[in-house]
Formats: C-alpha cells, structure tokens, sequence
C-alpha cells in the first residue's frame, strides 16, 4: 500500500505564449500538511487547478495519481468524488444565501422528492463544530466575516469527505487571531487522517505548520524539504534564486519638514445606519515619508482611505483634508486626483483593475487626457510609449503590454494597480494593503519601488495588516482603533506590542 495520497508526475501545462509547468513532480504523503510555496507565476494555483479537474485530462502532459490510482478527472465534480476539496483564494460562497444551503449545496439532503431542511440543519451543525464554528446555521453568509466565511468553505469540503484538502493562500485577507485559529484548525484536520496542501506567501506560516515543504519556480519543482530542514531564508533563496538578506531594502535619504498632506477632525457617519466610522481624526504626511496606518480589520483604515479620496462609499464625512498648502474635502475621486492624490485599493480584482482588459489599457485608464490630442482622441502610438515604460520601470512579467490582466500573477497584477496610479503622476499616494497576496520576491520589488517613490520627492499613505511590514518600511505610524487614532509612533517608538497594544484599545 502506498504512503503517498498523491503523486503528480511529470506534469506539463501551456497556455498561449506561455509554458506555465515544465515537467513538475509534486508528491504527498498521507496524513500530512504539505506546504507549497514559489512566487506569483511559479505554476502553484495551475497545479492545483489541474489536480481538481479545472483543466481537465488531455488539457495537460503528465499523470496523476491520487490513493494508489490513477486519475482522470474531466471536471471539478470528479475531483470532489475521488475525495479531493479546494478552497480557493476568492471564496466560492453565496452571499444571499444561508450557511446551511452554502455547505450543502449541489448534494442537499432529501426526504422523498422533497429538501429535508431540518437533517440538513442538523448535518451543518454538525459540520460547524468540527470547525469550531459557533454561528447558526440559518445565518446569510453575507453575515459573517471573512475569517468565518473561511470556516464555512472548509465545513462544505469535509461535507464531501474530502481525504484530500487544498488551501489556496487561506490566510491572506485574515487578521492574526483568525489566521492562528484556521491554522489550529488544519492541525486537527491533520489529526483526524485528513491530508492537507496549503499554498501561502506567509513564510512564518509555512514553517510553524507544514511537514514537509515544495518549493516552484518558473514553473519547475526546485525543491521538496523536510521542515526540520527548511529555514525562511533557505525557501526564499529557492523562491527567486538569490539570497533576499533583509526583506524591507534600507533607505538612506530621510523624509523632509514640509508637510504635504494634513487631516483635521475628520469624521464619518454610516448614511443609513447613523453608526460612527471616523472619529476626530488627525494626521501629518511631510514630502518623501512612508506613513504607516496600523490597525485590526475593521478598525476604519479603509474607510479613512477612502473617504480622504472622495470615495467614502455610502457615508456622510467632516473635517478638512490640506493638501499642499490647500483646504479641501474632494465628493469625487476625480477632484483628489487633480490635486495630486491617488489611491490603490486594498481589493485589486474587484476595485483596482479591469481583468478583461489588457495591461495597456489598465495602466492608462486613469488619465486618458495625458494620451490624447486637444480635440479628445487618444495617440496609439503615446499609448504604446507609456505603457511600455511603465511595465519595463516595474519589472512587469508579460509577453506583451496587450496582456489581459486575468492572465498575469498577483504580483504583477499589483504593480499594473501601482503602474495606473504612477501614470496620474501623484504627490501622495495612498497604498492600500500593497502586498497583499504576493510572494516574497514581488514584494520586495513593491518596497524598492516605493523607496525610490518617496526618493524622489513622492509621499505614501500605507495600510497594511501585516505588523512587520509596517514597521520595515515606515517612517511614522499612526495607529486606529475603532474608527479613532490611538497613537503616533516614530520609526523608533513602534514594535508589534506597542503597535498591537494601541490597535485593542
């Protein structure tokens, strides 16, 4: 009998123009958490999508064996048959609908030709407390939070008896308590016989759960270690082929005295609900700083960002934003960006970017005027010009600027959402969860590239959920908890207790 659950031989996918895995071997051994790591583009999500039938035999070179046979799967259904549950970086969860029918759904129970509703409440709470999930089942899924939401995709895989369960970057939008929850969680999967793939670009992660770790790049297994073998700075080496000494590059050129962008006593009231976002909130960015905002998901960051940008999104703001000597409060993102702040959202797919449009398109999209004659028509030619620069100044992989941004890594996807706002040549840029998603190569280029920004006299506005980045690459911290500033930090000052200490008040 076999000790492997699964061996992927030889595995070979193309896609137009691109040679996606040449040649993977990638093997798992029953009852194991197997970590499989490699930047955006390595081949880690394709491989998976072909172990679970999304590109099904015929679409791929190589074979897969899965408990001792060999599959063929045509279709995702297959997959799910043989005992095999994915869960997706983008949840595949009904937001309208109840957790119940979520979990169940596509197998529901059924008494006669009729849905058995009450067996299948039952089953879910049963499902539920395998995960130490306390919420009813009757709830609407768009009740609950992202890290809950998690919960329910793993509750609807075992619901399937998976035997085999894959995780594609399931910490990557969860604040630390839930990320260390799930984690506990996919331990006592491991417990109880379930094998487990997790992809993930949080190292820390990786080393503090896996058995055994496989490493991608460009598209070939470089690769498989022992955790007792592996060290962070070892996966990165294999990772991006070189030695990344220190993650947050050094800079030498210190921020100036001139302060370009002040809030004062800004505020935001829910429209519908009356419920306080903002409060009272005051803060300083000077010329060629990187300003952190710290803070737990929720704590009103976003919506700070936001509504500094004339978007606030179905809530009624107060209070004065001074940029470059200048009193404002912008009702439109249009009026923000003439005055020289542009925003990046924290949700690249769904905010930041077109997918169905190329990366030539993407990257002009927010200043057409800049391309385009003294009668309205846009130069082709310009349009080629600067689209080019910006993927060769961001080292954006692509065979071609007529790309569509689908088809590109996450890591490539956030530099074209950088390159969009670089292109309406801003004086302060507000960077919303940059690196989110992103492997450890990728985001070192965002953090060079953000160093020469404010080099160059640029100021930056960063949020992130990811305490050591804030405090790698920030100049100051500002701290907000409960729609409230609870503290300023100097680079100095901030370490992740003080940091988290402010963040809980």
């Amino acid at each position: 009998m076999s000790t492997y659950m699964l061996e992927m031989k030889n595995i070979t996918k193309r896609f137009p123009g691109v040679l996606a895995l040449n040649n993977v071997t990638f093997s798992v051994k029953k009852g194991e958490i197997h970590c499989l790591v490699g930047e955006n583009g390595a081949g880690k999500s394709t491989l998976m999508k072909i172990l679970s039938g999304v590109y099904p035999h015929g679409q791929f070179e190589g074979s897969i064996i899965f408990d001792g046979n060999e599959a063929k799967f045509s279709h995702i259904h297959d997959s799910e048959k043989a005992g095999i549950g994915i869960i997706y970086q983008e949840l595949a969860l009904v937001p309208e609908m109840m957790i119940y029918e979520n979990i169940l759904l596509g197998h529901e129970i059924q008494k006669g030709i009729q849905i058995d509703i009450p067996e299948m409440i039952k089953k879910t709470e049963q499902l539920l407390e395998m995960v130490h999930l306390s919420v009813k089942p009757t709830e609407k899924i768009k009740e609950l939070g992202i890290g809950k939401q998690q919960l329910v995709e793993i509750a609807k895989a075992l619901s399937r008896k998976a035997k085999l369960l894959i995780l594609d970057e399931p910490t990557a939008a969860l604040n630390e308590n839930d990320c260390e929850n799930l984690l506990n969680i996919i331990r006592e999967l491991k417990s109880q016989g379930v094998t487990c793939i997790m992809i993930s670009h949080k190292l820390k992660e990786v080393m503090a759960i896996a058995d055994t770790i496989t490493v991608l790049r460009d598209g070939q297994t470089i690769c498989t270690l022992d955790k007792k073998e592996a060290t962070e700075q070892l996966l990165i080496k294999h990772m991006v082929g070189r030695s990344i000494e220190n993650i947050y590059p050094t800079r030498t050129q210190k921020p100036t005295n001139e302060t370009v962008l002040e809030i004062k006593n800004w505020s935001g009231i829910d429209s519908k609900t009356g419920r306080k976002i903002l409060q009272n909130i005051s803060l300083t960015i000077n010329k060629g700083e990187i300003v952190g905002l710290a803070g737990l998901v929720g704590s009103g960051r976003t919506e700070l960002a936001r509504s500094i940008f004339g978007n606030p999104d179905g809530y009624i703001v107060s209070g004065k934003v001074i940029a470059n000597g200048k009193a404002h409060q912008f009702t439109h993102p249009h009026e923000a960006i003439k005055n020289g702040i542009a925003y990046a959202s924290e949700d690249r797919k769904k905010n930041g970017l077109i997918l169905i449009q190329s990366i030539k398109d993407n990257i002009l999209l927010a200043n057409l005027k800049k391309i385009s004659s003294t009668i309205g028509i846009i130069k082709s030619e310009e349009e080629i010009v600067q689209a080019n620069e910006y993927v060769k100044s961001l080292t954006i992989k692509t065979p071609s600027i007529e790309q569509f941004v689908l088809n590109l890594s996450g890591g490539n996807q956030q530099k074209v959402s950088i390159a969009k706002w670089l292109f309406v040549e801003p004086k302060i840029l507000i960077l919303d969860e940059p690196t989110r998603g992103i492997d450890v190569g990728a985001k070192f280029e965002i953090y060079t590239l953000m160093n020469r920004l404010v080099a160059q006299g640029m100021s930056i506005l960063m949020i992130s959920s990811e305490l050591p980045e804030v405090l790698g690459m920030s100049d100051r911290v500002y701290v907000v908890a409960g729609g409230k500033i609870t503290g300023e930090l100097t680079r100095q000052e901030a370490t992740q207790e003080r940091v988290m200490e402010l963040a809980t008040l």
